[in-house]
């Protein structure tokens, strides 16, 4: 079998075995009253199994171990463990509610253990020339933007099928920049049949929700993937922090633009909400379906600019960048005002 065909068993490997075990997690769940029942705060109406992640945690880190042992040079003690604390502490707190900062503490852990083991984002730039050097607090930009993008990740999954369609968009972005790497291509493409198995079930409307257990490893997994690319690769690049933002763009510009005005607000923060932009879309008579799929559209878009960051560089990469912070500027502006627009005229209406 050519290496194609190697890498599509892997792929279909994924889908299957995610897909059933979602399937009989999902009647455990029922069993066992794992249900998420709905609130003022939730967007669904109906009670619902949440922590169905656990199962892509289970048949990525399974793989991520037989990868390992495969190919060498490729296990990463440090994100293996930070990997299972995540996971572990989001499993708890999806069966029994954790405090945050028990949970905030478990994600500093999990980024110290990986920065220890796989180093540190060094610099940062679109080109070696240009680049800003990031000696010690290189570590601590690292730590802070793995901890930020778990509870970005996690604040993000909030209707069906937005978290699952954003993994596949950056789990198939990386599987693409990973191309002539063993590990790490064949790690994004599990991660891509993991994503896609559970998201036959997590479509809309959801028999499943990926609870906190699957949002923040996902988070962690994709916050962590440019310091393993870079690693297995023995290059690192000053625009792989780019790249990897990039990747999950959207989720960063609705994220960080909520978080800003939620503090400009005196909100507290850890609080649940919903005053996502993807969460105004779905209150003004929107889909789940339709804001799943116009994020990772929009996810496309900024992957391939991360690719042309990348593998072009020069002005196209510049221009690329811009583009990217046109669309996102426009996306915001659109949205809150289109949400705007919409209570005011049910405002004139009563």
């Amino acid at each position: 079998m050519n290496s194609i065909g190697l890498l599509s068993l892997v792929f279909a490997v994924a889908v299957i075995l995610t897909a059933v075990g979602v399937e009989l997690f999902r009647r455990n769940s029922l069993k066992n009253n794992w249900i998420d029942h709905p609130n003022e705060r939730s967007s669904h109406s109906q009670p619902t199994p949440r922590g169905a992640g656990l199962v892509i945690v289970l048949v990525c880190l399974a793989a991520y171990l037989i990868i390992s042992f495969i190919v060498p040079g490729y296990f990463s003690w440090g994100y293996l463990i930070g990997a299972v604390m995540v996971a572990s502490i989001s499993w708890v707190d999806d069966l029994y509610s954790v405090p945050f900062i028990l949970r905030l503490l478990t994600h500093l852990g999990a980024a110290i253990a990986v920065v220890s083991d796989l180093g540190y984002f060094e610099s940062f730039g679109l080109s070696s020339e240009s680049a800003i050097q990031l000696p010690v607090i290189g570590a601590l930009v690292t730590i802070v933007w793995i901890v930020w993008v778990i509870n970005a990740y996690n604040f993000m999954d909030g209707i069906d099928g937005i978290a699952g369609i954003q993994a596949l968009v950056a789990a198939a972005a990386w599987t693409a920049v990973s191309v002539g790497t063993a590990g790490m291509s064949s790690f994004s493409l599990v991660i891509a049949g993991a994503v896609l198995g559970f998201i036959l079930h997590n479509w809309q409307p959801a028999r499943v929700f990926m609870g906190d257990v699957g949002s923040a490893f996902v988070g962690f997994t994709f916050a962590t993937a440019p310091l393993i690319w870079s690693h297995e690769r023995q290059l690192s690049l000053p625009s792989t922090f780019i790249v990897a933002a990039l990747f999950l763009w959207p989720f960063m510009v609705d994220s960080i633009f909520t978080l800003m005005r939620r503090a400009l607000n005196g909100e507290r923060l850890w609080e649940a909400h919903r005053k996502h932009l993807y969460q105004r879309l779905v209150v003004n008579g929107f889909s789940h379906a339709f804001v799943s799929v116009l994020y990772g559209a929009f996810a496309v878009f900024s992957s391939v600019a991360a690719f042309v960051v990348l593998f072009v560089g020069g002005n196209s990469a510049r221009f690329s960048l811009a583009s990217v912070l046109i669309v996102s500027i426009l996306f915001v502006i659109v949205i809150w005002f289109k949400s705007a627009d919409s209570k005011k005229l049910s405002a004139d209406q009563l």
